[in-house]
């Protein structure tokens, strides 16, 4: 239960992975269907690592997951393993594999509800967001995404910085699972909520946040009766 109440924002900035989307329902899947096709066209040779490898690198870039991932891996393979991850998970999307976090879609429309505007900022690729609002049907709550992918951005302070810039927004909260997201808030001088929730992050991977939930309703009781 969320034990204090912030100040009442203008936008809630949301992370992806972690954050609304229990990525490991449709990474599982994802993960092993990849390292079969790089095997198949003769470009990986090892047995698949664990998935937990990939998974622990949510809320990294794209670029810097294969390094960790294949660091045995050239530059071509790391290019396939993107082109190949985009295309599996937006095929799964499509069939409806992976799962919202519990309550999203609900507690997205309250605060909608509230006047607030709601943004997505992801160190992913724009099309996977987009697939991912699109086939879960909360596409019409958000005023915008925002990627690294879409934007070319190399940290995610940037890419908030960019969103806050482009809609004049002077209080928001950023509500994440990492660091990343932590940093980001702060770097723009924004109260951070932390997911406790995800099983992604390190011990202290959320030190910093104004506020931790362990369920998403519970960023309704952060907000305060009324505007302030």
């Amino acid at each position: 239960m969320a034990d204090r109440q912030l100040s009442f924002p203008e936008a809630v900035i949301f992370d992806m992975d972690g954050t609304l989307f229990q990525t490991e329902t449709l990474l599982t899947v994802v993960h092993d269907r990849l390292f079969q096709q790089l095997r198949e066209e003769g470009l990986y040779t090892k047995e698949t690592p664990p998935v937990d490898a990939l998974l622990s690198c949510l809320g990294m870039l794209l670029k810097d997951i294969w390094f960790r991932v294949i660091p045995e891996g050239t530059p071509e393979v790391h290019q396939r393993a993107d082109e190949l991850m985009l295309d599996l998970e937006l095929e799964e999307i499509a069939a409806s594999r992976g799962n919202l976090y519990p309550h999203v879609p609900e507690t997205l429309k309250a605060l909608k509800d509230r006047g607030i505007k709601l943004f997505v900022a992801s160190n992913g690729l724009q099309d996977y967001v987009e697939a991912i609002v699109l086939h879960r049907t909360i596409d019409k709550l958000f005023d915008g995404l925002y990627t690294a992918g879409g934007r070319s951005t190399a940290t995610k302070v940037e890419l908030v910085k960019i969103l806050l810039e482009e809609h004049g927004i002077k209080s928001a909260w950023m509500v994440g699972d990492r660091s990343s997201d932590v940093e980001a808030g702060k770097g723009n001088g924004l109260q951070v909520v932390g997911c406790g929730y995800a099983a992604f992050g390190k011990p202290g991977e959320l030190e910093g946040s104004d506020a931790i939930i362990t369920d998403f309703r519970e960023l309704l009781d952060l907000l305060p009766e009324q505007k302030v």
